[in-house]
């Protein structure tokens, strides 16, 4: 291998698109580049795997005639269903990428690769093992420890042909035999020591239903699928770093149409939050999270749910680059490439998501005055909008304070604010409830400052947003936050630093007409609050989910030294 793909970075380039490039430029492959998109069709994908397609379709489609394959590698039948192959099929095409043909699966190659294990044990170089599970992990040694021949190891090539057929036609009960490549018990690669690459599964598989009951391992397919598809540059995670000895040893082995080159890098390690499948299983299965596509999970669907734009996750991905240096990513680049996508493009709008209620005194009963409202500040081409003015409002209860502190620029008794967009108001008293909390502000409006100027130069330091009380719409808004309360959760502890605020609701939150009308989907700004999604609008219910706040406060937490 050129050594451009030890390194991190080549001439502006990562390590990877420059080994790739100097393929190119030597007439390597026939100048051909063609990578895939291998999943397991088990479960959802998350950031990681948003990492893993952004490089292999990147990479694509940087190259002209360039090709990324979306190739499902179902050798699992206990674990893997329909629902998360069209899952998967969806989240790619959301992220924006489309593969070469159709979709693939390892599947499709069952017969061949079938094929291919014969011809192993017809050269000598793969047998038939009886020994348990437990026997071969034993027989297998240690990092420290040679490894032990299997007792089956010399069966003659008649036997372990005709036994491969007798676990094809389904002879014998799970785990009763293995068919083993027959490589070096010695070498200090474990992944070298015969490993197993066929087992028998009495499980009827979402593709090929009961036609067979071997299904070959992952290191054994995925390999010659890359072969049988053309695949120029196998891109993959560094723990399969190891395994490239047994990568090239099966297709060396074997007569393959090419020899696919593969390629390691770190995989995308995220603060406050996991990236197993094993422990987001974990978390959906133990009702932690209400399901794959809950706004705190790290997968596609999650943040997809919670508002997060696909050009954000794809510029997030940039951002993170390509090394063979494993490192934790800080979330906030994650929230920053969110703030920034949505900063372009999500229109403006009003939500009071702890409401008080304020009376303009002096303002006409039962009327109803439409202002106009700007839909983004620095692009002209969306909009305005009519917002309704009206007697009765609501405005946040943290912008009232009847003995403010210092510096306080909002709403206070005897104070004047701007509400955006409308008038000037002055506090003239308030009612408080049995408990002694404030129910409800009297105000009075000046009539002469529409739009929020005062046309005798006055100087009013404090904007607030509202919302019309008979107007408006109630709306249940979800404050998402970061699932783990610590940046780096253990993997044997991690339900131990489950974030306890990780959701909030605020059930009697109001918004303006035009937000509730909006569709599931669409993404506003909230003025003062921060980024947020419709989730769903079921009759008069409405749910809208925060996407993320106006400014990174974690990193001030950070900072202080908290969690």
């Amino acid at each position: 291998m050129n050594d451009i793909a030890g390194g991190d970075a080549v001439g502006g380039l990562d390590f990877i698109r420059a080994q790739i490039d100097a393929d190119v430029r030597s007439g390597k492959n026939e100048g051909r580049v063609v990578t895939r998109f291998p999943p397991e069709p088990n479960g959802y994908l998350h950031v990681g795997h948003a990492k893993s397609i952004c490089l292999n379709f990147g990479v694509a489609e940087e190259h002209d005639g360039g090709q990324c394959n979306l190739r499902f590698d179902d050798t699992n039948p206990t674990k893997e269903s329909v629902e998360y192959v069209e899952g998967i099929i969806e989240d790619v095409r959301w992220l924006g990428y489309r593969w070469g043909g159709e979709a693939r699966y390892a599947s499709d190659y069952f017969e061949m690769l079938f094929d291919y294990a014969m011809a192993l044990i017809r050269a000598g170089k793969a047998y038939v093992c009886s020994l348990s599970a437990e026997e071969i992990r034993e027989y297998r040694g240690t990092l420290t420890a040679p490894g032990k021949e299997s007792p089956y190891r010399n069966r003659s090539v008649e036997e372990n042909l005709a036994l491969f057929r007798q676990m094809r036609a389904g002879e014998f009960l799970e785990g009763a035999h293995v068919v083993r490549a027959k490589i070096d018990m010695l070498s200090p690669n474990l992944n070298m020591r015969d490993p197993v690459i066929y087992r028998i599964r009495h499980a009827s598989h979402q593709r090929t239903g009961e036609a067979w009951c071997i299904y070959p391992m992952y290191d054994y397919t995925h390999c010659l699928s890359d072969a049988l598809e053309g695949i120029t540059h196998s891109l993959c995670t560094l723990e399969f770093e190891d395994h490239r000895p047994l990568y090239d040893w099966f297709l060396d082995q074997l007569d393959v149409p090419c020899h696919p080159q593969q390629i390691e890098f770190s995989r995308l390690n995220l603060e406050y939050t996991v990236t197993s499948k094993r422990l987001l299983s974990a978390l959906v299965d133990g009702g932690h999270v209400s399901g794959w596509d809950d706004p705190r999970m790290p997968t596609i669907r999650g943040m997809r749910r919670r508002g997060y734009p696909a050009s954000a996750i794809r510029e997030f991905s940039r951002r993170v680059g390509i090394t063979k240096k494993d490192n934790t990513v800080e979330m906030g680049s994650l929230e920053s490439c969110v703030r920034e996508a949505l900063d372009r493009t999500a229109p403006r709008a009003m939500c009071v998501q702890n409401p008080l209620k304020v009376v303009i005194e002096n303002y006409p009963e039962d009327s109803t005055e439409l202002l106009e409202a700007v839909n983004h500040p620095n692009d002209p081409s969306m909009g305005v909008r009519d917002v309704p003015f009206t007697r009765e409002l609501y405005i946040e209860r943290e912008d009232f304070e009847i003995d403010p502190p210092r510096k306080y620029f909002r709403l206070a008794p005897g104070r004047e604010v701007r509400l955006r967009y409308a008038y000037i108001v002055r506090c003239e008293s308030f009612e408080t409830d049995e408990h002694g909390e404030v129910c409800l502000v009297r105000c009075s409006y000046d009539p002469a400052t529409r739009g929020g100027n005062a046309p005798d130069g006055r100087k009013i330091k404090g904007t607030i947003h509202w919302v019309s009380a008979l107007e408006g719409s109630r709306v249940e808004v979800r404050l998402y936050d970061r699932l783990f309360s610590e940046p780096s959760p253990g993997a044997s502890d991690f339900l131990s630093a489950l974030n306890p605020r990780s959701l909030e609701l605020r059930s009697d939150a109001v918004v303006e007409p035009s937000v509730a009308a909006a569709p599931a989907g669409t993404m506003f700004q909230f003025e003062r609050l921060g980024y947020y999604v419709v989730d769903s609008t079921d009759g008069d219910s409405i749910a809208i989910n925060r996407a993320v706040t106006l400014r990174d406060t974690w990193a001030k937490v950070a900072r202080k030294g908290g969690g």
